[in-house]
């Protein structure tokens, strides 16, 4: 029989939950403070766009936050193409030019793209690929992840807008498809992994940045995801031949990489070279482990056979690929393990001897949680492993004490070991989805249902959490807010873990574990788009900007470029002289066209660069310069300042700006539209 405290907590839980599900909940988290003390300036971006989160655990809610910020950096408005989201901040040699964009953290963009309730971007970037961005410069699992935001939005219209472009680009992949063996190969520097095991010992142990060509787990994986999306495109449109033809190619890369990649000696996936030289033999395996063995599991391609899931021990054993700071890329044991072979000038340059890297760790946490949500032979892991290198994972983004994610670190200390330029807020891996599909546990469906099963450890374990909540996840036109409170003490809303959609509870539970119920999918409202005059993408052409001063072309193509970003670590914008005299910053489009707005970004750092404590927004007509608004507020430092005024046609617009005394400006971005929005 219960005694009378158990009696009492049930009560407790069933009056809680009868009260709960009987009426509608505010928030039960201040959006609006939490944006400003995140943002700043800058709150108005987020406020709206963004699902909201808080943890028992302040770094996972720091970074959380700052992976948002990085996200919204790495929006490039592109104008009349859209937005698209970038890798590096600013332009790299091997980039699609003039865009900056590049295939192969798509994925990961998208993935955490389609948490936004603000459907734009990852739907512009999506369109932009499709039309030609994906230039294949490397492997990328794109489909897959396009069919991946489909089980969060629910909108068919957007999923199939472009399968005959999906699948054409599939198709090309034949290239890199040998037939005898019906498994792709890459060289590992397009898999963007230079000096791994297989190019590295393909050289004979001198280099690896280029060659090792080898069957890989990644390019097989990646075919295997896009193989099953298509399919699933295709039985969404109703093309069964195509639904047949792709569902067979899945099932055929399954069997290969099963039969071909496991190694059961090394019991792990591995390469098998596809080169065939004095040093390696075609169809050899590698001799080590890498992380890149367990990209199977993040698209579900391996069974649930603990013949397989011994291979997560590795992932545990400090020996081979358990680092004290993160996960190596390959196993310590290996010959030329953390061998710094490439260098720019005296600075490290990338490699995937043994460095940690967001990248692959995203995957492998994912792959993970795939382990632990439905597969009945875990291996060795638990939920504690996974919370465990989760933080672990988040306390990378920490440098100093400042959040700065950066390309790849070492794997005892976690320092950077790049620590390029280039290399400050770096975008090619996830964690908002990490956050949402992990540690809370909703696990995406392309059915009427909502699935959430949080994967955090039970009470007593190290990495419990006692608490979170997030709100404001857009889900299959709903809006989604997931509660767990051990005890009940910190929201006051009973115990245990509770869904809301659309402002009501409609589930409880009073331990962790799964919660299904129907969810009927919502139509969502279009997209509302308005085009940026403003862009210019290749210097020297319309629209051109020109200054008061300091006409350096670069810095002056810096404010007219689409990206709008605020980090002290990279410059950004057009600097004036800090002379002290008024400034203007003018653009020339070229042709007539309507102006109605502008959005002015401004950088300070309380040193030398503040915003303007006046601006005045004019155009040019009749012959002169004629002012169209002056606002009375001064802009905003560090955030978007909106001014718009009766629609005029115009060739030119100039931006006049009286300084602050004894500060420069830097003009970070500056926008103009055909219209008020």
């Amino acid at each position: 029989m219960p005694k009378g405290p158990a009696i009492r907590r049930a009560l407790a839980f069933l009056l809680a939950a009868a009260v709960s599900l009987t009426g509608a909940n505010a928030s039960a988290l201040d959006r609006e403070s939490i944006a400003e003390q995140r943002f700043g300036n800058d709150a108005a971006w987020y406020r709206d766009r963004i699902p909201f989160f808080e943890s028992a655990d302040p770094k996972l809610d720091a970074v959380w936050y700052y992976r948002w910020g990085l996200f919204r950096a790495h929006q490039r408005d592109l104008g009349a193409e859209g937005y698209i989201t970038t890798e590096f901040l600013d332009d790299v040699s091997w980039q699609r030019q003039p865009y900056a964009s590049l295939n192969d953290a798509s994925g990961f963009h998208i993935a955490e793209g389609r948490w936004l309730n603000d459907r734009r971007f990852t739907d512009d970037y999506v369109a932009f690929m499709y039309a030609g961005g994906n230039d294949r410069h490397f492997t990328d699992h794109m489909a897959d992840s396009v069919w991946g935001r489909y089980l969060v939005d629910g909108n068919r219209d957007a999923v199939l807008r472009h399968l005959s472009v999906m699948r054409h680009v599939y198709r090309l992949w034949d290239e890199k498809y040998d037939f005898a063996k019906r498994l792709y190969f890459v060289e590992p520097l397009l898999d963007a992994t230079e000096y791994t095991v297989s190019s590295i010992d393909a050289s004979g142990g001198k280099d690896g940045f280029r060659g090792g060509d080898s069957f890989r787990p990644s390019v097989n994986s990646y075919m295997f995801a896009n193989a099953r999306a298509l399919a699933n495109m295709a039985r969404l449109a109703g093309d069964a031949a195509m639904a047949r033809e792709y569902d067979a190619r899945a099932a055929d890369i399954r069997e290969r990489v099963l039969a071909d990649l496991w190694s059961p000696q090394l019991s792990h996936f591995i390469d098998r070279y596809q080169v065939d030289n004095e040093h390696v033999k075609y169809w050899q395996p590698i001799r080590a482990r890498e992380l890149v063995g367990y990209l199977p599991w993040m698209f579900d391609l391996v069974p649930d056979d603990p013949r397989y899931a011994q291979a997560w021990a590795h992932l545990l054993d400090p020996k081979a690929l358990a680092g004290k700071a993160g996960m190596r890329t390959v196993e310590a044991s290996y010959e030329h393990y953390m061998r710094q072979y490439r260098y720019l000038g005296t600075a490290p340059e990338c490699q995937w001897n043994g460095p940690v890297w967001p990248y692959q760790t995203t995957q492998v946490l994912m792959a993970m949680a795939n382990l632990l949500d439905h597969y009945e032979g875990t291996g060795p892991v638990t939920r504690g492993d996974y919370m465990r290198l989760l933080r672990q994972y988040a306390a990378l983004h920490y440098q100093d004490g400042r959040l700065d994610l950066e390309e790849d670190y070492h794997p005892e200390t976690g320092r950077p070991i790049v620590g390029l330029d280039r290399s400050h807020h770096y975008f090619h891996s996830g964690f908002v989805d990490l956050v949402l599909t992990g540690l809370v546990g909703i696990r995406p469906r392309a059915d009427d249902v909502l699935e959430i099963n949080p994967l955090l450890p039970a009470a007593g374990d190290a990495q419990a959490l006692a608490w979170f909540r997030v709100e404001n996840v857009p889900y299959h036109g709903h809006s989604l807010a997931v509660t767990w409170d051990a005890d009940g003490r910190h929201y006051g809303r009973g115990a245990g873990l509770a869904i809301e959609v659309d402002g009501r509870e409609v589930a409880r539970r009073a331990t962790l574990g799964r919660l299904t119920l129907p969810i009927a999918r919502r139509a969502q409202p279009a997209i509302v788009r308005e085009a940026n005059q403003a862009v210019q993408l290749v210097r020297g052409q319309f629209p051109k900007p020109s200054a008061s001063s300091n006409p350096d072309p670069e810095k002056l193509q810096d404010a007219v470029d689409g990206r709008v970003w605020f980090y002290p670590e990279l410059p950004n914008g057009w600097d004036s002289s800090g002379a002290g005299q008024p400034e203007w910053f003018a653009i020339d489009f070229g042709r007539p066209v309507p102006l109605a707005e502008a959005e002015l970004a401004f950088f300070a750092d309380g040193r030398r660069f503040a915003a303007p404590r006046g601006v005045e927004i004019e155009v040019w007509r009749e012959g002169q310069w004629q002012s169209v608004a002056k606002p009375v507020r001064a802009p905003l430092a560090n955030g978007v300042t909106r001014i718009d005024w009766p629609a005029v046609s115009t060739e030119r617009i100039r931006l006049r700006m009286t300084p602050e005394r004894g500060r420069a400006i830097r003009l970070v971005e500056f926008k103009a539209f055909s219209r008020t929005r």
